[in-house]
């Protein structure tokens, strides 16, 4: 270890003698920038065994592999939401130079996954399976089943696209709008968020594919890889730092206002759910993958009314929906029964399997309950 630290001060040191200038156009694009020239400087001194993915030349591509119209509709869109700096004409090798998505002037596996004629001829697990069923676990026959394929963005856009049609949704008449205002069980900006997240930071190397399930009581995104070291999931749900598995490829995807870079994604998704009066998602590392699981309002009114609740109970479940849990003390506040009787309340809802309970004594609080 003390000698591969020696070595590499011998190696900066020298590096700080050559004096190389280049123009950059934001922070993030500095950002983007000094990564490759990082992968580039210890690439070339045999400091890196291996080379990462999104920086790594694409076995076999060529740039009649790069797809000049998928390149030009990325740099319309990144001129428009981020003032990018390229033009939408600008050629396909001096844009993806400009994005350091060149290696010895070959595509890297970053700029075919970005913008490539067909990503999974290079690589075939490089996709996004999609299931739906009708119950809460896995089960055959798979009533809707859809692999993606595609660019980052292909998959993304179609992955969100087979959650939302599955979903229910509301629509109301907006006055002075010809356009209805159109809202989901699950809060689209958090179905997208869990899918981006899921296609931008697996780990590509993996056998396996992101994959994307629909079930009765919850949507599960299921991210191939682990969370990056110093991150578990239970920082996810505070403010914590952008740690991107895949820099290259998530640079253009912040450019195309598909991602923020500032690690806040999963407390963006927090926010929705609470908002929606759902449930707040899960994380979790489960089977080696990176899990998030969002849960579907199934306390319906159908559901209720079949469940005989009192009007004080109804106004629980809309007060634990729209805040997220719910205390005695609140409830007390919420329908002015004494601390007894809003227990006893309480303890028949989670009997009724509508609540349950969590912490005890003085931490004691009520959150609304999964679907068995």
């Amino acid at each position: 270890m003390r000698a591969a630290t020696r070595k590499m001060k011998k190696l900066l040191s020298k590096a700080s003698s050559q004096l190389i200038r280049r123009r950059f156009t934001d922070i993030p694009d500095l950002k983007a920038r000094v990564y490759a020239s990082l992968v580039d400087f210890l690439e070339g001194n045999g400091c890196l065994s291996q080379t990462p993915f999104d920086a790594s030349q694409c076995a076999g591509a060529t740039m009649r592999d790069i797809s000049p119209q998928k390149l030009r509709w990325f740099l319309g869109i990144a001129r428009r939401e981020r003032d990018y700096a390229l033009a939408e004409g600008t050629s396909p090798g001096k844009a993806l130079e400009h994005m350091n998505l060149l290696h010895d002037s070959k595509p890297t596996n970053g700029s075919i996954l970005l913008f490539g004629r067909n990503a999974q001829r290079f690589m075939t697990t490089a996709e996004t399976k999609c299931l739906y069923f009708h119950g809460t676990v896995v089960r055959k026959p798979i009533p809707s089943y859809q692999i993606f394929k595609g660019t980052v963005f292909d998959q993304v856009d179609q992955a969100t696209d087979f959650v939302l049609s599955k979903l229910d949704r509301s629509v109301t008449p907006e006055e002075g709008n010809p356009a209805s205002r159109v809202e989901y069980e699950i809060p689209y900006d958090a179905v997208r968020e869990a899918i981006v997240n899921a296609v931008a930071h697996r780990d590509y190397a993996s056998n396996a594919s992101v994959q994307v399930m629909l079930f009765s009581d919850r949507l599960e995104v299921w991210n191939p890889g682990q969370l990056p070291p110093g991150l578990t999931p239970e920082k996810l749900r505070r403010e914590h730092p952008s740690i991107p598995k895949n820099p290259l490829i998530c640079d253009p995807m912040f450019l195309a206002h598909y991602v923020e870079k500032a690690g806040s994604g999963t407390l963006d998704m927090i926010e929705r759910c609470r908002l929606a009066g759902i449930p707040e998602p899960d994380f979790e590392q489960r089977s080696g993958q990176f899990v998030v699981t969002i849960w579907r309002d199934w306390l319906t009114e159908e559901v209720l009314s079949g469940l005989g609740m009192s009007d004080r109970q109804r106004l629980a479940i809309e007060y634990t929906k729209r805040e997220g849990r719910i205390t005695n003390s609140e409830y007390q506040e919420l329908t002015g029964l004494s601390r007894r009787t809003a227990a006893r309340d309480l303890d028949g809802m989670v009997e009724m399997g509508v609540l349950s309970r969590v912490g005890s004594k003085r931490g004691t609080h009520y959150v609304v309950a999964r679907k068995k």
